[in-house]
């Protein structure tokens, strides 16, 4: 621990490292100069830079940074997010053939046939940068019906050609595609949003109002982040002992020019 050692081939690094609270964080970085950060508390990732060395990923200047509460913003997966992670020693038998230019991070979720039927209710939240609110736009969640928290979950139908932001908003949208997009004009960056297995997406600003309300969490910074969570909720999965569930999501940045 605390060493750089190599995986995959021999350009790709991992270093484990200490963090504030002495909880280890492990750092990944492409031959091209690519990053990224997670910390074996929740296995939340905290920071994803691409190879020009810009930070893709949110986290709050208030944030709490001590255990138990999970830092607010990066990559956080709810489901066993309070709890401490290790690295796997013996990971996937898969070797890519050339330098690893994206990473790839996954969750096992394992029931022995001796277990009790488990019923899973999970989301993989993805909170980026953006340049502003007012100027990100989503796409592939049009014509969707959505549940509003807001609205006590009263169940509505979108009716826009795509996603915009004026006001909160905290909604589920059901039956989703498997690819969303989220277009920073002013960026001229797409993120692209691919999943399997998570059918439906959590659109998430607090906008200015409740963003004074949060301890973790700057007045203004609903303007430069936005959460869009690839989720399992209307339709949990219940697993019977043996039985196992997976899924996947895969969060690339590109030029707006792709949509």
């Amino acid at each position: 621990m605390g060493h750089s050692t190599t995986i995959w081939d021999q350009k790709s690094e991992f270093e484990v490292i200490k963090d504030w609270n002495n909880i280890d964080q492990v750092v990944l970085r492409s031959p091209r100069g690519a990053s990224a950060r997670v910390s074996l508390h929740g296995g939340q990732v905290i920071s994803w830079r691409n190879e020009r060395g810009e930070e893709l990923l949110f986290t709050s200047s208030k944030a709490i940074l001590k255990p138990p509460k999970a830092m607010r913003g990066g990559i956080s997966i709810y489901f066993p997010q309070e709890q401490m992670w290790s690295i796997d020693n013996e990971p996937h038998p898969r070797r890519p053939t050339t330098a690893m230019e994206n990473f790839e991070f996954r969750l096992r979720v394992s029931l022995a046939m001796d277990g009790n039927l488990t019923m899973l209710l999970i989301c993989l939240s993805h909170v980026p940068v953006v340049s502003d609110i007012s100027e990100v736009r989503i796409e592939g969640l049009e014509t969707l019906d959505y549940l509003d928290n807001l609205c006590q979950r009263e169940r509505f139908t979108e009716q826009g050609d795509a996603i915009t932001f004026e006001s909160e908003v905290d909604r589920v949208y059901l039956g989703s595609p498997n690819i969303v997009a989220v277009l920073d004009h002013e960026k001229k960056r797409t993120f692209v949003i691919r999943k399997e297995g998570l059918p439906d997406v959590v659109v998430w600003n607090p906008w200015e109002r409740k963003s004074k309300t949060m301890v973790d969490f700057g007045d203004e910074e609903y303007k430069q982040t936005l959460c869009v969570d690839g989720a399992l909720i209307e339709r949990p999965v219940n697993l019977k002992p043996g039985e196992e569930w997976t899924a996947k999501l895969e969060l690339s940045a590109i030029p707006s020019t792709y949509c």
